[in-house]
């Protein structure tokens, strides 16, 4: 009778819901070993202006999270295909406000350090090894459930009095020179750091 369950692959529920986005994580060789590539956002942006990130943005319709790891790259960093080898994809990230990072290795060829203004502030690079030598520091948030006013409680065992599941959200950050790398781009380094390799 429910024979069509053994064939069907799981997805997360309510995974329709979250905001999907792609990264990429660029690698430069340089005389000392490899280097990531990061960006600090435009002071110009609405959303999260001044931060330290890797390249990417929002998957648009119809598109896969690996084509837009390679657009946004492309746009943000002023390259063509052949000035961006992709490598695969990485472990993805969560966030408890539903927002999916999905991360891609990659390394740029022929970069001489130029980029969008409209999106981006400036570029910097760290070496690899910093990474594969330094643990990040952890600080936590707390999170809780806090339900709307029009929430029926009255439908509830123990009403307004529930008691609701609290938890705790890790957040990491590198500090390397005069750069704070935190928050979901150190998470994604932090998880995926083993994956990238001299």
């Amino acid at each position: 009778m429910f024979e069509y369950l053994k064939q069907r692959i799981p997805k997360r529920i309510e995974e329709e819901k979250e905001r999907v986005s792609a990264v990429m994580i660029p690698l430069i060789k340089k005389q000392d070993g490899y280097h990531i590539l990061f960006e600090v956002r435009s002071s110009k942006l609405r959303h999260q202006p001044g931060e330290i990130c890797f390249p990417g943005g929002k998957r648009e319709h119809g598109e896969s999270t690996m084509e837009t790891a390679i657009r946004e790259t492309k746009e943000e960093l002023l390259i063509n295909d052949c000035d961006l080898k992709l490598y695969g994809a990485l472990d993805y990230f969560l966030s408890p406000a539903k927002a999916r990072i999905e991360p891609f290795l990659g390394e740029l060829f022929h970069y001489n350090g130029q980029y969008s203004t409209d999106e981006v502030d400036s570029v910097f690079t760290v070496p690899l090894s910093f990474f594969q030598e330094t643990k990040p520091s952890f600080y936590y948030n707390d999170i809780s459930i806090s339900p709307r006013e029009d929430f029926p409680f009255e439908e509830i065992p123990g009403g307004k009095n529930y008691p609701w599941a609290k938890g705790s959200y890790e957040v990491c950050f590198y500090r390397y020179d005069k750069h704070i790398i935190w928050g979901m781009t150190a998470k994604l380094l932090l998880n995926n750091i083993q994956y990238i390799r001299n």
